[in-house]
């Protein structure tokens, strides 16, 4: 018999946040300035876009 109950409550999505949250929260508490926004970038994977008309 199946139990109701017995769900999987793994999210991928969430669990991707949460490891990018961790990053952060040591990188910061590794780090004696704030974090600058480039670094929070890289940490977080993100790729800056091309400006337009440059």
């Amino acid at each position: 018999m199946h139990d109701q109950f017995d769900v999987s409550l793994e999210d991928a999505d969430l669990l991707g946040e949460v490891e990018l949250t961790t990053n952060l929260i040591i990188a910061a508490s590794e780090s004696e300035e704030h974090l600058s926004t480039e670094e929070i970038d890289e940490i977080l994977g993100v790729v800056p876009r091309a400006r337009q008309g440059s």
